[in-house]
């Protein structure tokens, strides 16, 4: 490596290069501001509002070339490329780094020079690409050329950056030491950025991508990917990045078919919002479960379950339960069918009739698909019959027939229609009916306790569980096929039960996914317990699983503290390990409010964001604590209107505040430059049982990126100890 610093001032640099480069910068803004003013002009200047052939294409028009002008949007903050290539072309190969035959050639030149942004800007007159798409194959040996493989690099530099002015850059030569072989090198610029303190939302990390991860990043479109990551290895990333990498390759299919993220939390959703639309990307939606199932039903979580029945509920056996109840209201005809006709009544026997039904069940159909098809089944069986006699009906007449009122009537009684809610509500509320379809499938005990103690006298007055509302979805998939879409992410997919992932599997069944997760961190009572179950509930079996252990967040003392506990808690997985140089700070103090008040006042005088976190039945008087000693801080997870209704999609959070109150609960997925973390043993001591406990507890040792101050006045779990 070959680290240049210098003064962000060009008119007072002594590096002529640093000022090209800063020059480079200055045009790629312009022209990025000309590319963003130009789609303007097409879509939003008067009369020449941009038109299409009608009403319909005109709007979709305008709003496609809106996406485009939100995607071109610059944000001063942000470098607009942060590598350059330099590729070995005939007349570089004996020039050294500051030769100016390495700067960017003329028009018409194939120049040897690309710089890799997180967007393609072209130059304003010429049309010569300034900056290229970290996404597109050219920037692929940014990500992987090394010495040894160098892919036509022969050397690649990274820009160091402070608030959007270029102030260094950092050259690598991939052609090796003097005899050709590898040199060990370490890039000062890779390490302060992924280092770099962070206030606010989660950021991209196109800069910093390692090549194991932009292998995942960049796998195809059909192929689904399973990563297991230990904390700090950007798995949420990864999947994040892989999600702006097939969006950008595979625009005109996923504009259509559509990519979703699916989170753990609205926490968790807000924290990661903001890295798709800095990457261009902002067509792709978030859910969580709950939102997911939510707004496929119509019904709202307003009841919960306890443990043991919110993983009963959770159980894949359900699937075949609920399957029970929707086809077991399909009858059989008793007597003919009888349809008049002009002066004649024509006649089909049972027999036809329940063949027709079998027939169509034979299929496979949705439920609801069958019930449409039954009457022109129905109808079909009296055109042969009028055919027979000598008449020659159409498609007019076998539509006729089949809105018949006798079609319709027998229809109606041997196939009824059904609501996925009523189905739901009947099932868990008849003992009778919930131990016909549950036969041979759940044990006695179980049944009576899926059952409703206070069975509600309607589907209305149900209070419904994210559990209820899942098992509801299953139902409404067997009565209407799920759309598909065409790629989803799910992050924290360890904690999803089988159900769940049933619930997500449905909506990829022509598409893929990109699943992200840890076993070390499944703290709910129906969580994982392999990969290979859960893609297969997924009904992505196939799936390719990789494995991320090398931590890039996570200091090297708090991860190796943290992995202590592996052994009690996934004793499987490959124990990760920190990559930074800086081993971090990690501190234990005895002692309970005075102490850890005084931890947080001292993380408060470093640069970065200060995470607070504790078990969650210590959150209400931690906060009054805090509001006494005069720190300000929110509280994670709060609805601050309070006149928020639960058909709200979205409360605002605020991300930026330096000071969060972190309930155990909702640590996962989240990072904090500082974590003051407070009685370990009672975080452990809140879950349901030790394994959860333990979980939960590696969970909250893995959020901090820079320093962990532990406070206790409890003893350490003695897993820790080891």
């Amino acid at each position: 490596m070959n680290p240049r610093y210098v003064p962000t001032d060009p008119a007072t640099s002594p590096d002529s290069e640093l000022s090209a480069e800063q020059q480079h910068l200055a045009d790629s803004r312009v022209a990025l501001q000309r590319m963003h003013d130009h789609t303007a002009s097409l879509a939003f200047t008067g009369e020449n509002t941009a038109h299409a052939g009608d009403h319909v294409s005109t709007q979709y028009l305008l709003q496609t070339l809106w996406r485009r002008m939100k995607s071109l949007q610059a944000d001063p903050s942000v470098p607009l490329f942060f590598g350059r290539l330099d590729y070995d072309t005939e007349s570089a190969r004996g020039a050294t780094p500051s030769d100016p035959r390495h700067e960017p050639t003329t028009e018409g030149d194939a120049s040897p020079t690309q710089y890799v942004g997180r967007r393609h800007i072209t130059a304003v007159t010429g049309g010569e690409p300034l900056v290229i798409d970290w996404r597109a194959p050219m920037a692929l040996p940014f990500y992987r050329a090394r010495p040894g493989a160098a892919m036509g690099v022969w050397r690649r530099r990274r820009f160091g950056f402070s608030a959007g002015a270029l102030t260094a850059y950092e050259d690598e030569d991939l052609r090796g030491g003097p005899d050709g072989t590898p040199s060990e090198t370490h890039s000062a610029i890779l390490e302060s950025e992924i280092e770099r303190p962070r206030t606010g939302p989660m950021r991209d990390i196109v800069a910093t991508i390692q090549p194991e991860q932009d292998e995942i990043v960049r796998t195809d479109l059909q192929t689904s990917v399973c990563v297991q990551g230990a904390p700090g290895t950007g798995k949420t990333a990864v999947g994040l990045h892989r999600a702006a990498y097939l969006l950008y390759t595979h625009r005109e299919q996923l504009s259509r078919s559509g990519v979703m993220v699916i989170g753990p939390n609205d926490s968790f959703l807000r924290y990661i919002g903001d890295v798709l639309p800095a990457l261009g990307e902002i067509e792709a939606t978030s859910e969580t479960i709950e939102t997911l199932v939510r707004f496929a039903t119509g019904l709202t979580v307003t009841g919960d379950d306890p443990a043991h029945i919110a993983v009963l509920k959770g159980d894949a056996r359900m699937a075949e339960v609920l399957r029970r109840a929707v086809w077991r209201h399909i009858g059989e005809a008793t007597a003919p069918l009888v349809v008049p006709r002009g002066s004649r009544q024509w006649r089909v026997g049972a027999y036809l009739v329940n063949e027709a039904v079998t027939e169509l069940r034979a299929r496979g159909v949705r439920y609801e698909a069958g019930r449409e098809l039954l009457p022109q089944r129905l109808a079909h069986q009296v055109l042969l019959r009028l055919e027979a006699a000598g008449d020659s009906p159409d498609d007019r007449v076998q539509n006729a027939v089949a809105r018949s009122a006798p079609v319709k009537a027998l229809c109606k009684e041997i196939w009824p229609a059904l609501e996925a809610p009523k189905v739901v509500w009947q099932l868990l509320g008849d003992p009778t009916l919930l131990a016909e379809c549950a036969a041979g499938i759940l044990e006695p005990e179980e049944q009576e306790a899926l059952l409703w103690k206070k069975p509600a006298r309607s589907v209305k007055s149900v209070k419904w569980s994210l559990a209820d509302l899942v098992l509801v979805d299953e139902v409404a998939d067997i009565l209407h096929r799920t759309s598909s879409l065409g790629h989803l992410i799910i992050d924290e997919a360890q904690d999803l039960s089988a159900m769940q992932l049933r619930a997500a599997g449905r909506r990829i069944t022509t598409g893929s996914v990109t699943l992200l997760g840890d076993l070390a961190q499944a703290t709910t009572p129906w969580a994982t317990s392999s990969w290979q179950e859960s893609l297969a509930h997924l009904g992505k079996p196939e799936a390719h699983l990789e494995e991320l252990v090398a931590g890039f967040r996570v200091p090297g003392s708090v991860i190796e503290y943290a992995a202590r506990l592996l052994p009690a808690i996934a004793a499987g997985l490959t124990p990760p390990y920190s990559v930074r140089r800086s081993r971090g700070d990690l501190e234990f103090v005895a002692g309970g409010v005075p102490e850890w008040l005084a931890a947080v006042r001292k993380m408060l005088t470093f640069e970065g964001t200060v995470g607070l976190i504790m078990p969650d039945a210590l959150v209400a008087t931690a906060g009054t604590a805090l509001q006494g000693a005069g720190l300000e801080h929110h509280l994670l997870g709060e609805v601050k209107a309070a006149e928020a209704t639960v058909e709200d999609e979205i409360v605002e959070e605020d991300l930026s505040q330096r000071l969060d109150l972190v309930p155990a609960s909702l640590a996962k997925g989240l990072e904090f430059d500082h974590v003051v973390l407070v009685e370990p043993a009672g975080i452990v001591a809140g879950e349901a049982d030790r394994m959860t406990g333990l979980r939960r507890l590696y969970v909250c040792l893995t959020r901090a990126v820079t320093s962990l101050v532990v406070v206790h006045a409890e003893p350490l779990p003695p897993e820790l100890d080891a």
